[in-house]
C-alpha cells in the first residue's frame, strides 16, 4: 500500500510561471441584480473549502486560497471531464525538494458558484496531483482559487459561522467594529506587515503574504536572504508539499506577534528549511506568510480595491497555539475516502513510541469508527492536550491483524 504525505502546513506558499501565462481582465460578478450573496464554506484540517461548477458540470470542490496568484486545477482527471485538449503546456514551480511540474494552460473556463455568481476564469491544470487534497481532507477536492474570487468582490470572512458574505466592489461596505490593516497586492497576492518578537529584545517588522491555503499560525523563511534563526526548543518536522515537492523544516515558537492591536503571545511557528523555500528564488521579498490558524481567530474582511483588511476578534482569540501532540500524519484512502491511513510517523513522537506504523489504518478512535468522526474533530483531537490518552484499534498493514493501541499525546513544542 503506498500512500502519498497528505502535507500539514503549506498548501501553496508561492506560485511561479516560468513560461509565460497571459491573464487577461477575469473575474466573478453577480448576476439577477445580487448585491451581495452569503456563502457556507466547509473548514477542514485548516483549509477553506467551497463547490463551485466548471462549464456546467459539478459540482466541484476548490480551496479558498488567497497565496495562490490563479485558479489551479490539482485534479488532473477534469481535464477529460471538461473535454479540455491539446493545452499548451507550462513549467511551474515553488517551494519544495523537487523539480518544476508541467501544467496545461486552459482556455476561459465558465465558473458558477452557486445560483448568482458567475465569471470566466482561465486556469492552469496539473498534470499529476501533487497535493493530494482529497486523501488530506477526506473528501473530494479538485483545486484552489484566489485572486480571482478575492479582487472580484469585498469578502466577509467568518470563520466562526463557516459562512463568506461576499459584496459587490463598487459597494462601499466599512465594517462597524475591528480594525483596518494596510495591504498590498503584489502579483496578485495580500501582502500585510506584522511585528514578531523573534527572542527577548529582538523585534522585527516582518513582511508576510496573508495565506487562507495555510494551516500553520506564521511562517518564517528569510530574512534580506538569510535564514532566521529557529529557537530552542524546536522539532525537526515534514512542513508539508509545495509545487517544488516536500518542503522540510522546523517547528518552534516566537515570543509574540502582533498584527495591529492584536498581540499574540507562544505563536507556533514554522521555519521550512532555506534550500526548499525562500532560496530557491532570488526575486522573493517577503519574510513569510501568515496562515489560517491565525486568521480563524477574527472576523475578516478582505478588500482589494481598498488596499486593506479589516479584522474584529471572535471567541477563538486567546486560544493557545498547540501543535500536533501524536506524531502522526493521517490520509484518507479507499472507496469514498473511508479508511484512515498513517502516512508517515515522527520518530521519538507518541505515535512512535506506542508501536504505530506507517500504512497502519486506524478503524476505531475511542471506540468509535473513523469514518463516523469528523476529519476537523480528528485533527483537534491529536493536538487536545498533553498526556491525554488516546484509544485506537489498528488493522496492520503487514499481518492484517487488529489490535488495540493507548496513544498518550506528547507536547513536543
Amino acid at each position: 500500500m503506498n500512500h502519498r504525505r497528505a502535507y500539514r502546513y503549506f498548501v501553496i506558499s508561492i506560485l511561479l510561471i516560468s513560461a509565460p501565462f497571459e491573464i487577461s481582465a477575469q473575474s466573478l460578478h453577480f448576476i439577477n441584480g445580487k448585491k451581495n450573496k452569503t456563502i457556507s464554506f466547509q473548514y477542514i484540517k485548516n483549509l477553506i473549502i467551497i463547490p463551485l461548477q466548471i462549464n456546467g458540470k459539478g459540482p466541484y470542490n476548490f480551496v479558498l486560497d488567497t497565496g495562490i496568484g490563479i485558479t489551479l486545477i490539482t485534479d488532473p482527471s477534469l481535464a477529460d471531464s471538461l473535454g479540455l485538449k491539446n493545452l499548451r503546456t507550462l513549467k511551474i514551480s515553488g517551494f519544495g525538494e523537487g523539480e518544476e511540474l508541467e501544467a496545461g494552460v486552459t482556455p476561459s473556463l465558465l465558473f458558477n458558484i452557486g445560483n448568482n455568481i458567475l465569471g470566466e476564469i482561465s486556469a492552469a491544470i496539473l498534470k499529476h496531483d501533487t497535493f493530494n487534497l482529497s486523501a488530506y481532507t477526506g473528501m473530494p477536492v479538485h483545486g484552489l482559487i484566489g485572486y480571482e474570487f478575492f479582487s472580484s468582490f469585498i469578502v466577509k470572512l467568518n470563520y466562526y459561522t463557516n459562512t463568506l458574505k461576499l459584496y459587490s466592489p463598487r459597494t462601499t461596505y466599512v465594517p462597524r467594529k475591528g480594525q483596518k490593516i494596510p495591504v498590498s497586492i503584489e502579483d496578485r497576492k495580500p501582502y500585510l506587515v506584522a511585528l514578531a518578537t523573534l527572542a527577548p529584545g529582538n523585534q522585527k517588522l516582518v513582511k508576510l503574504i496573508i495565506d487562507t491555503g495555510a494551516g500553520h499560525p506564521v511562517s518564517l523563511e528569510s530574512d534580506d536572504s538569510i535564514p532566521f534563526p529557529v529557537p530552542e526548543p524546536n522539532i525537526r518536522a515534514n512542513l508539508g508539499v509545495g509545487l517544488g515537492g516536500a518542503i522540510s523544516g522546523y517547528i518552534a515558537r516566537i515570543p509574540a506577534l502582533s498584527l495591529g492591536k492584536y498581540q499574540f503571545k507562544n505563536v507556533v511557528t514554522a521555519f521550512p528549511d532555506f534550500q526548499d523555500a525562500a532560496g530557491k528564488f532570488t526575486r522573493i521579498t517577503r519574510n513569510g506568510n501568515i496562515g489560517n490558524s491565525i486568521l480563524r481567530r477574527f472576523t475578516v474582511v478582505f478588500d482589494y480595491g481598498g488596499s486593506c483588511m479589516y479584522i474584529r476578534a471572535n471567541a477563538r482569540f486567546k486560544t493557545p497555539f498547540e501543535h500536533d501532540m501524536s506524531g502522526l500524519e493521517l490520509a484518507w484512502g479507499g472507496v469514498g475516502y473511508r479508511s484512515l491511513i498513517i502516512s508517515r510517523v515522527e520518530r521519538g513522537s507518541a505515535a512512535d513510541e506506542a508501536g504505530l506504523e506507517e500504512n497502519d489504518v486506524i478503524t476505531d478512535i475511542n471506540l468509535k469508527p473513523s469514518d463516523q468522526i469528523g476529519t476537523e474533530e480528528i485533527h483537534d483531537l491529536l493536538q487536545s492536550g498533553n498526556n491525554r490518552n488516546i484509544m485506537l484499534r489498528i488493522r496492520k498493514e503487514r499481518s492484517g491483524k487488529l489490535q488495540v493501541v493507548i496513544l498518550t499525546l506528547k507536547r513536543r513544542i
